[in-house]
């Protein structure tokens, strides 16, 4: 039996490297876990900023090395937490997206919709560029 938002859990003290990470309790089940359990953070060894700071730069476009060097740390940890945020994102999205129930021709609808309003965003921006001149 699940009982959700019934003030079950509660902090139970902190754990880490920092002593920065929340230690949960269920007080239904008796159980400890994790505050970052079952997310794309669970188990690395990193801050939470600095996690952050390799998504963002992986968003920018920047490459593993340049991460590396730009955060001073191994370029393989870099490659497993994007690895790791990727396939989280994944299990996350599809999940979303099969709980909409969606039939084939509302998916072709929208991403008409997504379509048309890129473009439309695109010549708004190349109006007011050539405006400018």
């Amino acid at each position: 039996m699940v009982f959700k938002n019934h003030g079950n859990i509660a902090i139970r003290g902190k754990y880490g490297k920092n002593k920065d990470k929340d230690l949960l309790y269920c007080r239904t089940c008796g159980k400890r876990f994790a505050s970052t359990r079952a997310t794309a953070f669970f188990g690395l060894h990193l801050s939470d900023d600095k996690i952050v700071q390799i998504i963002h730069h992986a968003a920018e476009g920047v490459g593993v090395r340049a991460t590396s060097r730009l955060l001073d740390i191994n370029k393989d940890t870099v490659k497993r937490v994007i690895l790791r945020a990727g396939e989280h994102c994944e299990i996350v999205l599809s999940n979303l997206l099969r709980s909409l129930k969606l039939k084939e021709a509302q998916l072709d609808e929208l991403w008409a919709f997504v379509k048309k309003r890129n473009l439309l965003t695109k010549k708004k921006l190349a109006e007011s560029g050539s405006g400018q001149r």
